[in-house]
C-alpha cells in the first residue's frame, strides 16, 4: 500500500462534548462546575493520533449549534481533517456528563437521544475521501443502529476496495446498545446474544480488533476470555489485542494459546490510576501509531500502554493524550512520579507541545495601556473605552482575516473592545498588572487568590508586566517573584497561556546580560511563560544572551515579542531589524508608536473616528510590513550562507 496517501487514518463514529466534573471525590450530583472537552471514542482517537504525528480525519455528524462548532473547531486546532464531519441541521450534538468519584467509580450520563452522530448514513461516506487514507478505524457503538451500521459497513467495504487497513475498537457500552438505562453509563458489560451476533457478523472485515477482556467476552459470546478470543478467531484473521488493565495488553496474530500470558506484550508503566475514562482511546491512539508505522507489536503495545498511562493519570480524555515529543520524553526518562499529572517536568512538556495555533509570526497592536491614556487631555473611562474600540477596528482592518496579527487589550477600560475581539481570529493578550506597580500588584478583578482568571475565555493570553532587576532588594524581589509564580500556576490551572513582560532598564542600569539573568532566575523558580515580551535591545549580544537563556530552559517556548517603549518608527526600524535576526523572536507588541498621536487628537475632539482609525491602521500596517521585510532579509541572508 502506498505510504504517500494524504491521510494516515480515518476514524468513524461517535462525536460528543464531554462535560467533566471539576471536583474530584464526590458524587456527580454534587459537582459544582465542569470542564468542556471533545469526546466520543472515534473523536478522541482522531485527536490522539494527530498529537502523535499521524494525519488523521474523522467521519461523524455534529449539530448546527455551538457544541457542534466547538467539536469542529477543536478538532481543527488539534490538526484533524474535518472534511468528513457533517453538520446535521435537525439534531443536537451529543453530550456526556462525567465525574471522578474515586479510583474505581466514574459516573457518566450519555445525552444521546436522537443525537447528530447517530444520524450518520451511507450518503455521508465519500469514496474519494476514504481512498485518501491508509486505514479506517471503526468503533462498536455505530454497529448498534441500522442506519449507522450501514455507513460503517460502506466505509469498510470501500476501505477493502482501495487497499486500506481496517481496525475495530469494540468499545462496548451496554446502555448505548439499549441494554440498560440512562443512569447505567458506567456499566461496561451485560451479556447479549444479539450484540454478539451483530459484532460477529462484521469481524471478518478487520485487520486489527482491540478490546478489554469484557469486550472480547461480548464479541466472542463467552465470559471465558480464552474461549471468547477463540470464537473471534474463528470468524476473523485479524490481529487481536486484548487490554488487561494494569497488566498491560497482549497481541495475538495467530492461533489463540491456552494462556493470555503467551501472546506478544509490551512494557507496562507503574502509575497511579486517577481516571480510567478515555484510557482506552488513548491506548488505541498509541497502538494505531505503532501499527501504521510498521513497528513490531511489542513496540506498538509500548506506545499504547504509555498513552493509556497518560490518560488514567489526568483529567479528561483528549486533553490527557500525549504529543509525540512528550511520548518520547516519557519513554526515554521513565516514571519519576507515579501520579503523572504531578510530574512537573512531564507536565511542562505536555502543556508546551499540545498548545493550539500557529503563532510563528506575531504582529501585535498593543493598546492595553491604561495609565498613559488616563493622563491625556479629555480622557474619561468611557472615552478611553470608545477609543479602544477604534484601535480594534484598526487592528482588524490591517489583519484582514489573515493569520499572524493580534492585540493587547485590557478589560477595565477596554472591556467592549475585548468582547468584540472574541472569535475574530486575532491573537488576544489581556493584562493583569496594575499599571506602573512596583512591587508588582494585580488589577482588582483578578482577586487575591487569582480566582478572577476562571472567568476568562480560553483564547485569551494572560499578560503581566514586571519591573524586575537582578539588583532589586531582597524584599522587593521576593514579593514580585511570589506574585509571578502564583500567577503562573493560576494560568495553568485555568488552561490559559501566559505572556511575561520584563523591563529591567526602567529600574536600574542594564548590561548585555541583565535580561538573561532575570529570565534564568524566573525559570529557576519554576515559571515557564508561553511567551516573553522583551524590550528592544541595543546589541546583538543582549539578544543572543536572552534567547540562549530561554531556549536552554524551555525548547518548546512559543517565542518572544518585542515591545516598543513609545519609540519613533525610525528608531523601531533599527530595533526590529536587530531582533528579527533571532528566530526565537516572533514579532512585536507595540502600542504608543501606533496610537499615541491619534489618541491625543481624538480625546480632545480634534480628530474624527474615521481619521483616527486611518492614522492607526497606516502606522500598524507599516510596522507589520517592516517586520516582515526584516525577517525576509535575514532569511535570504541565511539561505545564501
Amino acid at each position: 500500500m502506498s505510504q504517500t496517501r494524504p491521510l494516515d487514518v480515518i476514524t468513524i463514529g461517535r462525536a460528543s462534548v464531554d462535560l467533566y466534573g471539576a471536583q474530584i471525590g464526590g458524587r456527580l450530583e454534587d459537582m459544582g462546575s465542569f470542564q468542556k472537552y471533545i469526546g466520543g471514542s472515534p473523536t478522541n482517537m482522531a485527536a490522539g493520533t494527530a498529537r502523535l504525528g499521524l494525519k488523521s480525519a474523522l467521519i461523524t455528524r455534529v449539530g448546527d449549534e455551538h457544541m457542534g462548532r466547538f467539536i469542529r473547531e477543536e478538532l481543527a486546532r488539534e490538526g484533524v481533517d474535518v472534511r468528513g464531519v457533517r453538520t446535521d441541521p435537525e439534531r443536537l450534538t451529543a453530550l456526556v456528563l462525567l465525574g471522578i468519584r474515586d479510583d474505581k467509580q466514574f459516573p457518566l450520563i450519555f445525552y444521546r437521544e436522537n443525537c447528530a452522530d447517530m444520524a450518520l448514513c451511507e450518503d455521508d461516506i465519500d469514496e474519494s475521501f476514504i481512498a485518501e487514507a491508509r486505514s479506517v478505524v471503526a468503533t462498536g457503538t455505530h454497529l448498534s443502529n441500522t442506519k449507522t451500521e450501514a455507513a460503517v459497513l460502506k466505509a469498510l467495504t470501500l476501505a477493502r476496495k482501495h487497499g486500506l487497513q481496517t481496525a475495530l475498537d469494540i468499545d462496548y457500552r451496554p446502555n448505548l446498545w439499549g441494554l440498560s438505562g440512562h443512569g447505567d453509563g458506567e456499566n461496561r458489560f451485560i451479556e447479549s446474544a444479539g450484540v454478539t451476533a451483530k459484532l460477529q457478523s462484521t469481524l471478518h472485515l478487520f485487520d486489527l480488533i482491540v478490546g478489554t477482556e469484557e469486550e472480547f467476552h461480548i464479541a466472542g459470546g463467552s465470559t471465558d476470555t480464552i474461549a471468547a478470543l477463540r470464537a473471534v478467531r474463528a470468524v476473523s484473521g485479524a490481529t487481536l489485542v486484548c487490554k488487561r488493565g494494569p497488566m498491560g495488553a497482549v497481541a495475538f496474530t495467530g492461533a489463540i494459546p491456552d494462556s493470555l500470558d503467551h501472546g506478544e506484550t509490551g512494557p507496562g508503566f507503574p502509575i497511579e490510576v486517577f481516571n480510567v475514562l478515555g484510557a482506552g482511546d488513548g491506548f488505541m491512539s498509541g497502538l494505531i501509531k505503532g501499527w501504521l508505522d510498521g513497528e513490531p507489536w511489542p513496540t506498538a503495545l509500548k506506545y499504547a500502554n504509555a498513552c493509556g498511562a497518560f490518560a488514567v493519570s489526568r483529567h479528561g480524555c483528549t486533553p490527557a493524550y500525549p504529543s509525540w515529543e512528550e511520548l518520547q520524553f516519557f519513554l526515554q526518562r521513565g516514571v519519576v512520579e507515579k501520579a503523572l499529572r504531578k510530574d512537573a517536568a512531564l507536565e511542562q512538556v505536555h502543556w508546551a507541545t499540545n498548545r493550539h495555533g500557529d503563532h510563528s509570526t506575531m504582529r501585535v497592536f498593543a493598546f492595553d495601556h491604561r495609565m498613559q491614556l488616563e493622563q491625556m487631555e479629555g480622557a474619561t473611562p468611557s472615552r478611553i473605552g470608545a477609543f479602544k474600540q477604534l484601535c480594534l477596528q484598526a487592528a482588524l482592518q490591517v489583519a484582514g482575516g489573515k493569520p499572524g496579527y493580534g492585540i493587547l487589550c485590557d478589560s477595565r477600560l477596554g472591556r467592549d473592545a475585548l468582547f468584540q475581539a472574541a472569535g475574530t481570529g486575532l491573537w488576544i493578550g489581556r493584562p493583569v498588572e496594575w499599571p506602573g506597580s512596583r512591587p508588582l500588584t494585580l488589577e482588582p478583578e483578578i482577586g487575591p487568590d487569582f480566582g478572577g482568571l476562571s472567568e476568562w475565555p480560553l483564547e485569551q493570553v494572560v499578560k503581566v508586566l514586571c519591573f524586575y532587576h537582578p539588583d532589586d532588594d531582597a524584599a522587593t524581589k521576593a514579593q514580585q517573584e511570589d506574585t509571578v509564580l502564583r500567577l503562573f500556576h493560576a494560568c495553568r490551572r485555568n488552561r490559559l497561556e501566559m505572556l511575561l513582560e520584563i523591563i529591567p532598564s526602567k529600574v536600574a542600569p542594564v548590561t548585555d546580560t541583565t535580561s538573561a539573568e532575570v529570565i534564568q532566575r524566573l525559570y529557576d523558580l519554576g515559571i515557564y511563560p508561553d511567551w516573553w515580551k522583551l524590550e528592544p535591545f541595543a546589541t546583538d549580544a543582549a539578544w543572543e544572551n536572552a534567547c540562549a537563556a530561554i531556549t536552554a530552559n524551555d525548547p518548546h517556548v512559543r517565542g518572544v515579542v518585542v515591545l516598543g517603549l513609545d519609540a519613533s518608527e525610525k528608531d523601531l526600524s533599527a530595533s526590529l531589524a536587530l531582533a528579527a535576526k533571532h528566530p526565537l523572536v516572533k514579532g512585536f507588541a507595540i502600542g504608543r508608536t501606533i496610537f499615541a498621536d491619534a489618541a491625543r487628537a481624538w480625546l480632545k475632539g480634534q480628530m474624527t473616528d474615521a481619521e483616527a482609525v486611518t492614522l492607526m491602521s497606516d502606522r500598524y500596517a507599516r510596522l507589520a510590513a517592516l517586520w516582515d521585510s526584516k525577517c525576509a532579509e535575514w532569511a535570504r541572508e541565511g539561505a545564501s550562507q
